[in-house]
């Protein structure tokens, strides 16, 4: 019987026109180019599927694995949802520069529009300069009719919802919810297996060759659900190496742990479980394997692998599985 052990995978890392160094400064990801926005830790995203990092299955594709050990690796309960198609996409994020205002369809429109997962996630503050925000839903009562007045007229800006962060700011982003990152942000993403953003403004950048990037307004408009109440901002515990948990919704559930010594962990979910270390270091054990996992590094956690330990002074860990 093959032995299951913690997996890590080769960053995916992704220049974008608001992109910075933090990744490679602050998470000490190996990039000689200057504008990385985008480390994608873990993906099965068609045409940048990652490639395992360590031990004996080291230089295989995750979807390569999955269609091998498809139960092993997600459990038999996420196989049976998602056959062998991974259903989480996790990213560390730097946006020196503020990003597009956008928002992301659900499920039965990207289904039906994209053949594509739709995109609910959640964000890790993991660093914010002075001043720094999110932008977040709106600042008053939002209809379609209020929303393209203001789009017509340019003023976008005046009804977006602009909260300061600083480290440990936790927010849910459905989908149908419009937000942004603003510039001087590094943050964790966790979300659906999806690539389908769609762009309402992009505060009038041009790029080198003085064209603006593309807006999707002609279908941005019916992604919107504008009867989302403001519950985005997560308010979690910290206790001592307990799972708390801080988001849980149909396509994942995330939780912090405050790791101070050891924690004994028994995977009890039927799911593979992600590991993201937003701070410190820790080293994960399972039957004869050792595996460190140091601040802006992503381990996965088979659904094989029944019982582990983690250990390490001061290390916080964002926990997820389905």
């Amino acid at each position: 019987m093959k032995r299951f052990y913690p997996l890590k995978f080769e960053p995916i890392l992704k220049e974008k026109i608001w992109g910075g160094e933090k990744l490679k400064t602050f998470l000490k990801k190996n990039s000689h180019k200057d504008q990385i926005g985008e480390s994608w830790e873990i993906s099965g995203v068609k045409g940048n599927v990652s490639v395992i990092a360590n031990g004996e299955l080291r230089g295989m594709s995750l979807k390569d694995v999955l269609n091998n050990y498809p139960e092993e690796i997600l459990g038999t309960k996420i196989n049976k949802m998602f056959g062998t198609d991974f259903p989480l996409l996790i990213k560390f994020i730097d946006a020196k520069k503020d990003l597009s205002i956008q928002l992301h369809p659900d499920d039965a429109l990207a289904k039906e529009r994209h053949n594509s997962f739709g995109k609910t996630e959640m964000w890790y503050v993991m660093q914010a300069d002075k001043d720094s925000n999110l932008i977040v839903g709106f600042n008053e009562d939002m209809n379609k009719e209020t929303y393209l007045k203001h789009l017509e007229n340019n003023t976008l800006t005046q009804i977006l919802n602009f909260d300061k962060v600083s480290s440990g700011d936790t927010y849910f982003i459905e989908s149908g919810r419009v937000h942004a990152i603003g510039g001087g942000v590094l943050l964790a993403e966790i979300q659906q297996t999806s690539d389908i953003t769609y762009r309402v403004y992009d505060w009038d950048r041009v790029d080198e060759n003085g064209n603006e990037r593309e807006l999707h307004n002609d279908i941005a408009i019916d992604a919107f659900n504008f009867d989302l109440k403001d519950d985005f901002r997560i308010n979690y515990s910290k206790n001592i190496n307990l799972s708390n948990e801080m988001v849980s919704c149909p396509f994942f559930t995330t939780n912090f742990i405050n790791l101070i010594g050891q924690v004994e962990k028994q995977n009890k979910h039927g799911s593979f479980v992600i590991y993201i270390c937003v701070d410190g270091k820790c080293v994960v054990s399972n039957n004869g394997f050792n595996e460190v996992l140091e601040k802006g590094e992503t381990l996965l956690m088979p659904a094989a692998i029944d019982n582990y330990t983690i250990e390490g002074e001061g290390a916080k860990l964002l926990e997820v599985y389905i």
